[in-house]
């Protein structure tokens, strides 16, 4: 009795041919549009003491309204999180007290100062 050798057959399905190439087309759109984004933003500044007091500031004027996201309706001011935000740059000052440049401390009354009159200007309105 001879033995019969099977033959192993590899069967590709035109279909799947054509998903791959599919999906390949689109992670590389979904790249070059990550890309395009990335360049849009350009580059981050450092990440040092004025960037923080930066973002802070930046919360807070937006919690209060002065800062809109483009191509929406304006809300209403978060005087909660507002206030939230200026005491958060308040505990950077007190945990900060005698470590600070003078011109960081100074930056960093001033944006305080700033943040406070206008709270109290949009509290009262």
């Amino acid at each position: 009795m001879a033995e019969e050798k099977e033959e192993k057959k590899i069967i590709i399905d035109e279909d799947w041919k054509q998903e791959a190439q599919k999906e390949k087309e689109e992670l590389a759109a979904q790249e070059e549009v990550e890309e395009m984004e990335d360049a849009e933003r350009g580059p981050l500044p450092p990440g040092d003491f004025a960037a923080l007091i930066s973002m802070l500031m930046t919360q807070s004027l937006f919690a209060m309204g002065f800062l809109q996201i483009k191509g929406q309706d304006p809300k209403e001011p978060d005087l909660e999180m507002a206030k939230y935000n200026i005491d958060m740059l308040q505990t950077i000052e007190e945990k900060t007290k005698g470590n600070l440049t003078e011109q960081e401390e100074k930056v960093l009354s001033d944006t305080l100062n700033q943040l406070r009159m206008a709270y109290v200007k949009i509290a009262g309105q």
